[in-house]
């Protein structure tokens, strides 16, 4: 687990003032480029899961369908899509979260999930944690019971973490 930690630190690049001055954002595209990296992560997230009786994964927008496709295709489970508003075709329900300067919105199809599903949230980041708080809301509306939130990155100093009422892990914390 160290050895990949290291591995992922050493190959995310930091742009300084994306996407606002004062920020710097954690890019791990060249992670999804190394394919080699790509597949032990997939392969670690899936052997801490692979007893935990999943049958769903929920990958939130955008890079979280990234990492919980990959991981649903390799458990044989099917991948639940959390989307901004307007962006899915089915019906949908949905949740209002707070930002520090007004509101948002996350959806999933109303049939996306059933009581008793047991779930894994999964994103690429977690940092003050609202869309996963919001997707977390979602997934317990439908009767889901969410086994983790699982990140490949998590920025700490933000206590994302403690917004999320479940259990969370991250596979590399700054």
């Amino acid at each position: 687990m160290r050895e990949l930690d290291e591995r992922v630190k050493a190959t995310i690049r930091d742009i300084p003032d994306f996407p606002k001055v004062g920020i710097v954002f954690k890019d791990i595209t060249p992670v999804l480029q190394d394919g080699a990296l790509f597949g032990d992560i997939t392969a670690h997230f899936k052997a801490r899961y692979a007893d935990q009786g999943l049958t769903h994964i929920v990958g939130i927008e955008s890079r979280g369908f990234v990492f919980g496709a990959a991981l649903a295709n390799a458990m044989g489970l099917g991948l639940t899509l959390v989307r901004k508003p307007g962006k899915l075709p089915y019906k949908t329900v949905g949740v209002d979260y707070a930002l520090e300067y007004g509101t948002d919105r996350v959806e999933m199809h109303t049939d996306a999930l059933g009581a008793g599903d047991r779930v894994l949230i999964i994103d690429d980041l977690l940092a003050t944690g609202g869309t996963c708080a919001a997707t977390c809301e979602l997934v317990r509306t439908h009767g889901g019971h969410i086994v983790e939130c699982a990140f490949a990155i998590e920025l700490a100093f933000l206590h994302g973490r403690e917004r999320l009422g479940c259990p969370v892990y991250a596979l590399t914390s700054y």
